[in-house]
């Protein structure tokens, strides 16, 4: 007696060379052992080609701006002879005697040898020590505050998302109104009602006049008193954003049905909440993180303008006015690299937090 054997079609071979090689579910955790090769080529690729056309603009755009920065250092300095007014442009990179094209080899070779050019406006030092000494005051104010804003934003935006419908929504209407008023016009409030009437805080500087900075518990006392007005006005000014974009990225994933089985599984309601909702609802707040930590490095000018606090924004708008064109580009290139660097950073934290994201890409 002859036994009949079942004829297998396309389907049931693939099926069974699945069966053979594992569950989906299996090969999802190869995938993430590997290690995402073709993800970080394209992100260098994307970002070395971001980075050359970023300081190719950063070349050109002084030079079609009106007036040259020779020009206004001659304007501020009318006793320079014409011979030194040459070799000025020479060492400035702006001699009119070589091609632009010349000038822009020069430029990269420069850049290569960590040589940013010498600042006009102060008294003809190199950028990079100008940049030195105003990066830290910046980093350290609008830094450390965003940090605290995308904090505080994120978690309440998570819980009044969770506990929606209660008491916790009025939040949002009072964070929202303190970020859509205009940023210069908080400042002046807070130092109207706590430095001119309550006189709890300085008006202005990073530290008392007459002080050099140095390393000792009375000068730091002093930079956070003088920073603290900074600090807690850019904090009141973004934390509506972040509670508002996290609030409503919590509503969406809610809704989603792997809430609902974690929920039905008789999971912690904690467990549920920072576990798995909070954890997918935040990663478009790493992305809106990563540019707002890249354009701290830029600082916030009217904050520095109003404070009167000496970080990278003030030195821009200084070496703006002045047509400092090698101050404008050191600063540019520092915040282009930030900005960047920032972004490789929530790269990797979002394929980190999302496993798809680099699998889809690897």
């Amino acid at each position: 007696m002859s036994t009949a054997f079942p004829q297998l079609d396309d389907d049931d071979l693939v099926a069974r060379d699945a069966l053979e090689v594992g569950t989906t579910a299996t090969a999802a955790e190869r995938g993430r052992r590997r290690v995402p090769w073709r993800f970080f080529a394209g992100r260098a690729a994307f970002y070395l080609f971001t980075l050359w056309a970023a300081i190719t603009i950063n070349f050109f755009l002084p030079r079609f701006m009106k007036g040259d920065a020779v020009s206004s250092y001659l304007a501020r300095n009318r006793s320079v002879s014409p011979e030194a007014e040459a070799s000025l442009r020479i060492l400035l990179g702006i001699d009119t005697d070589k091609s632009i094209w010349q000038q822009y080899i020069e430029y990269w070779g420069m850049l290569l040898r960590g040589d940013l050019g010498i600042s006009t406006l102060h008294g003809l030092r190199p950028v990079a020590e100008v940049l030195v000494a105003a990066l830290p005051w910046t980093l350290g104010l609008v830094g450390i505050a965003t940090i605290i804003s995308f904090t505080i934003g994120t978690v309440a935006g998570a819980v009044v998302g969770w506990k929606r419908g209660s008491k916790l929504d009025a939040i949002i209407p009072v964070t929202t109104f303190f970020n859509t008023i205009p940023y210069f016009w908080l400042g002046l409030i807070a130092i109207a009602i706590f430095s001119s009437t309550l006189k709890w805080f300085p008006s202005s500087h990073a530290y008392d006049k007459g002080q050099s900075p140095e390393w000792s518990f009375d000068f730091i006392g002093q930079v956070i008193m003088h920073g603290t007005l900074p600090a807690l006005t850019i904090v009141v000014a973004s934390l509506g954003g972040w509670v508002l974009g996290m609030r409503n990225m919590m509503l969406t994933v809610l809704d989603d049905d792997y809430i609902t089985v974690a929920q039905a599984k008789g999971m912690p309601n904690k467990r549920v909440l920072w576990g798995y909702a909070a954890r997918n609802a935040v990663l478009p707040q790493v992305q809106s993180f990563a540019l707002s930590i890249g354009f701290i490095v830029g600082g916030t000018i009217v904050m520095e303008m109003v404070f009167s606090y000496p970080g990278v924004g003030k030195l821009l708008l200084d070496a703006t006015n002045a047509k400092d064109f090698a101050l404008m580009q050191g600063v540019f290139l520092v915040i282009t690299l930030s900005v960047l660097v920032a972004n490789i950073l929530a790269d990797v934290v979002y394929a980190y937090l999302d496993p798809r994201t680099r699998q889809m890409e690897s």
